[in-house]
């Protein structure tokens, strides 16, 4: 059985963005987002592995914890679909406030 790939809903920002996350039995760790859209992210974590359909809340500096729950998983890097989308002026202020770099 193959598996079906859906669309994106929205755009991704690339973003470097360090976070804390807390599993659903406590465990905690830093990690990085390294994109994200108003449905979610791509979480690449120092020492936590997840299962997907785990269920974590990962917590920006100076924000409230965002709950999603684990979709897929690669190497050391996780796609995390949040409960709720991100309000888009909070997300451009993310997208902004954390943008990589241009180079020229």
């Amino acid at each position: 059985m193959t598996r079906r790939i859906l669309p994106r809903r929205s755009q991704r920002r690339p973003v470097a963005m360090a976070v804390q996350c807390r599993t659903q039995t406590g465990l905690r760790d830093d990690g990085e987002i390294s994109d994200i859209s108003s449905e979610g992210c791509c979480l690449r974590m120092r020492g936590l592995y997840f299962r997907v359909g785990a269920r974590l809340i990962i917590r920006p500096q100076g924000l409230e914890g965002m709950p999603g729950v684990v979709r897929w998983i690669s190497s050391d890097l996780a796609g995390v679909e949040f409960d709720r989308p991100i309000y888009g002026p909070v997300l451009e202020h993310l997208a902004k406030a954390h943008a990589i770099p241009q180079r020229a």
